[in-house]
């Protein structure tokens, strides 16, 4: 079983072994942190060799290291990636902005006194659930007496978070794999979840709501359904000695549109044809493969009053 850490609860990992399974998951938070000391030494350090796509020598990995601990019960995978550094210190400071822009709002509504004690109290505990990844680098406070917010940067615990940038914890009961083996099977998960995402937009699947049984299991269905597809498109290629990604097939699929046209008539109404556009020899290579027809659908022709 592979899950985040958003489901690596203790309890959800005992109900995965009372079942027989083994799992990896991403640790929480918490967890991160107790190996901070390990992820700051440069002893021990594996980098995982990340091929690009035979169809697309130029494609650049980012690059990812990986360390082994282990512990009586677990096996902990300690991992430092590039890509994922710079996303985190992006997230960061984006949430960071709008964090200090909202208490500076805040605070001129305080100084003008255009709010009561008790919502300023409410607003200080919003601001802490809206920007989590943030607020608990500061210190927010209102001094009643003074009428004044006030609010103060921790800055030994963010700079703690700066060390962690690009770092994420693994752990399995599973101590016989391999290192490599184990960070491999975990972003298993990653090529689920985009499956998954390319399958529900276009499908207008979202939100799913999961305050019901029957729709938990319906997400879980289509979770798998679109993984599935994923891997029938990909062997599809494979067969043919085409190696190439579904992420590579969708990009170069996107520049195939379907486009709307609306001209004026001699009978005074606009005729409106919705169709597709002529694919490229790129775009009929991937429908030979698939075996799908050039045309992506049957022109719609539709008349509308003239609003003239």
């Amino acid at each position: 079983m592979i899950v985040d850490r958003g489901m690596a609860f203790d309890e959800n990992l005992q109900q995965i072994q009372a079942r027989g399974h083994h799992y990896v998951v991403a640790c929480r938070q918490s967890e991160r942190l107790q190996w901070l000391e390990e992820l700051e030494q440069e002893q021990g350090w594996q980098e995982i060799l990340r091929e690009p796509s035979p169809t697309n020598p130029a494609q650049k990995k980012s690059r990812v290291w990986v360390k082994r601990l282990e512990t009586t019960d677990q096996l902990y995978i300690l991992c430092r990636s590039e890509g994922r550094q710079a996303k985190d210190q992006a997230i960061r400071e984006k949430q960071e902005k709008r964090l200090l822009a909202d208490l500076g709002r805040l605070q001129a509504r305080v100084a003008k006194k255009r709010i009561t004690e008790a919502k300023v109290y409410e607003a200080i505990g919003r601001l802490k659930e809206r920007y989590p990844r943030v607020a608990r680098y500061y210190r927010l406070s209102f001094d009643p007496g003074q009428w004044e917010l006030l609010w103060q940067e921790e800055a030994e615990a963010k700079a703690k978070a700066l060390r962690m940038d690009g770092a994420y914890l693994l752990k399995t009961d599973r101590k016989d794999l391999d290192t490599e083996e184990a960070w491999r099977i975990y972003i298993l998960l990653t090529r689920v979840e985009n499956a998954f995402r390319d399958l529900k937009i276009p499908l207008r699947e979202r939100p799913i709501f999961h305050h019901l049984q029957n729709r938990v299991q319906t997400h879980i269905f289509l979770c798998v359904l679109a993984d599935h597809l994923l891997i029938s498109i990909e062997t599809s290629f494979l067969r043919k000695q085409i190696h190439t990604s579904w992420a590579t097939l969708r990009e170069q699929l996107s520049t195939h549109q379907v486009v709307t046209a609306v001209q004026p008539t001699s009978c005074g109404q606009l005729l409106q044809i919705r169709k597709g556009t002529i694919p490229e020899k790129q775009h009929q290579l991937i429908y030979d493969t698939l075996g799908i027809p050039y045309e992506v659908m049957v022109p719609v022709k539709t008349w509308l009053p003239n609003p003239e």
